[in-house]
């Protein structure tokens, strides 16, 4: 029984990169796939395909994901707060990134300081 898939998922990629595996296989949600969308736009993952028949996605790895993991409870973000976030989930200035949910979708924080808009934290990934 999945009780957040998302969580699932990243800790997948996550065992995986850790094991040095070249692709894993992941379910498969909108959330989820908007997620892996943020995490190849940033450099993390090669790439990724949705397999229709398991209705899952298949995620091709490329060794650079140290940590990745939800954040719990998704907490509201103001545009002018990324930086105190930043210095609670990621080990470093402008290393990793913080994946979020906005009125602009699911986008990464690096992206939500450029449109000026705040939302809500789903992930982090560095």
């Amino acid at each position: 029984m999945l009780l957040d898939p998302l969580a699932n998922a990243l800790s997948t990629i996550k065992n995986a990169e850790n094991i040095g595996k070249q692709e894993c296989v992941v379910k498969a949600s909108k959330l989820i796939g908007s997620v892996l969308k943020v995490m190849q736009d940033q450099g993390y993952i090669s790439g990724f395909e949705f397999i229709d028949d398991e209705k899952s996605f298949k995620v091709q790895l490329h060794g650079k994901i140290n940590k990745c993991g939800v954040i719990k409870p998704r907490f509201s973000v103001r545009k002018t707060e990324f930086e105190k976030w930043e210095k609670q989930f990621l080990p470093a200035r402008d290393f990793g990134a913080l994946i979020l949910t906005t009125s602009e979708g699911v986008i990464s924080h690096y992206e939500a300081k450029e449109k000026g808009v705040g939302g809500k934290l789903l992930a982090y990934v560095w």
